[in-house]
């Protein structure tokens, strides 16, 4: 792959970083040099305006798991916008796609929409209080459920405080929001198994991604949250933003074979457009109906913009195009190449690495010793991860240069693969002899 010569001019960077704090709208912390402006995307690709193409990696932090501009969604979604963008109200394709989800995720008898995944953990939590009486939660170090105050508690801590006690990661955020939730290791049964034990009275859910950031729980985890959570009278949260429709048609209540009272979706369900939904049992859903205002209990949940026709249009054409026949053989078969690949770069260039990931998701880690949960991610050299990431990108690779996993999406192919393996290995093999960049770098991952 030929590397990028010039990303863009001098004066679109400025005007970037003139406009946006750090030059972006969030997290892709690109230094000056390398900001990017995107101008169009087409399956596994992206253009700037300079007109560099890269091959994605980060395909809208994973909400366009079937490819950027794919024919099925842009049909469905132009077709709609002609009748109407929003009425802020149920309508023919909300309630279609509503009746699509209770048929595909076990845990769902009842759904309501919102407008991204964020909304969707942040309800998920607040029914739970609700319905349990309780106020606190247990979720996993490391993990992120979204720019609520649950999801950035404790979710790059530094301190490593010994659970369950948590750290604010986010300026902006109180005490007592983060005094509200417990913090557990992830893979860890026994530890979360004590902490509940000790907490049962106070806790009213356990929230946990079940494919935690990029690492796969341990045979046995999530089965043994379920009978936990079950042995207490906690209520089960499954932050599927990620996993819904990635693993499994059924996501990861379908690939691992547990099945939550609650669940969060977001990102690919939308084919590339906004949308969150949560859902769960009956019982844990008829907290939010309006006719229990100023009654105990009540969730007070509604959103302008969840549910619109445009966002549901084009949602269903992406769950037609996920459905074909060997769409997650040609997923799984493909991350498993992408993974092998990264492995064997390392491996013949003799640099201590661990791959780790699932399914169509990927993330090295240059660390001689195993991950399993946050703690352990904290021994990879973060600084030579970043000059790496930051070398891709500068040979046509477009990814998060902030630590992300690497998301494939169905447009992907052996081919594509082989130009991100080829890059690594270039990249890892000028990094030979490169002294670390001084000061201290986060490299994490919030997608």
């Amino acid at each position: 792959m030929n590397a990028i010569a010039s990303i863009f001019t001098r004066d679109e960077r400025e005007r970037c970083h003139s406009v946006f704090p750090a030059g972006s709208n969030g997290e892709f912390d690109f230094p000056p040099e390398l900001t990017v402006v995107v101008e169009r995307g087409e399956g596994p690709y992206l253009c700037d305006t300079d007109g560099n193409r890269f091959v994605d990696f980060s395909m809208g932090w994973g909400s366009v798991l079937v490819g950027h501009a794919n024919e099925r969604v842009v049909k469905a979604a132009t077709a709609q916008a002609a009748l109407g963008t929003n009425f802020a109200c149920v309508n023919r394709r909300s309630l279609e796609l509503a009746e699509r989800i209770l048929e595909i995720s076990p845990a769902c008898e009842q759904v309501r929409y919102c407008a991204s995944g964020t909304e969707a953990t942040h309800y998920c939590g607040r029914i739970a209080r609700a319905a349990t009486g309780r106020e606190k939660i247990l979720k996993f170090e490391g993990a992120y459920h979204g720019a609520n105050d649950l999801g950035v508690t404790s979710l790059f801590p530094d301190q490593l405080r010994p659970f369950p006690s948590s750290e604010r990661s986010c300026h902006g955020t109180t005490q007592h929001a983060a005094e509200q939730i417990l913090v557990a290791p992830f893979n860890d049964l026994e530890t979360t198994a004590a902490i509940l034990r000790a907490h049962a009275d106070e806790l009213a859910a356990v929230i946990v991604e079940p494919f935690h950031r990029c690492l796969s729980p341990k045979e046995g985890f999530l089965q043994g949250l379920r009978r936990l959570c079950d042995q207490h009278g906690i209520v089960l949260i499954f932050d599927e933003v990620v996993t819904g429709f990635r693993f499994a048609f059924g996501g990861a209540q379908q690939y691992y074979a547990v099945t939550p009272d609650m669940v969060a979706y977001g990102k690919a369900l939308g084919g590339g457009f906004p949308i969150g939904m949560f859902g769960g049992k009956r019982e844990l859903m008829q907290v939010v109906e309006e006719h229990r205002l100023n009654k105990e209990p009540y969730v007070w949940t509604a959103s302008t913009l969840g549910g619109n026709p445009v966002t549901c249009a084009a949602a269903w054409a992406a769950l037609d195009h996920l459905e074909r026949p060997g769409t997650y053989e040609h997923l799984h078969e493909l991350g498993a190449y992408l993974r092998e690949g990264l492995k064997v770069a390392m491996q013949d260039l003799n640099v201590h690495g661990q791959v780790i990931g699932d399914g169509p998701l990927a993330q090295f880690i240059f660390s001689p010793e195993p991950v399993t949960d946050y703690r352990s991610t904290r021994a990879g050299d973060r600084n030579k991860a970043r000059r790496i990431l930051l070398a891709l990108i500068r040979r046509g690779v477009f990814l998060n240069p902030m630590g992300t996993k690497l998301y494939l999406s169905t447009e992907h192919t052996e081919e594509h693969c082989d130009m991100i393996l080829d890059a690594f290995r270039a990249a890892l093999q000028h990094d030979r002899g490169n002294e670390p960049s001084g000061g201290r770098t986060h490299v994490f991952d919030h997608g």
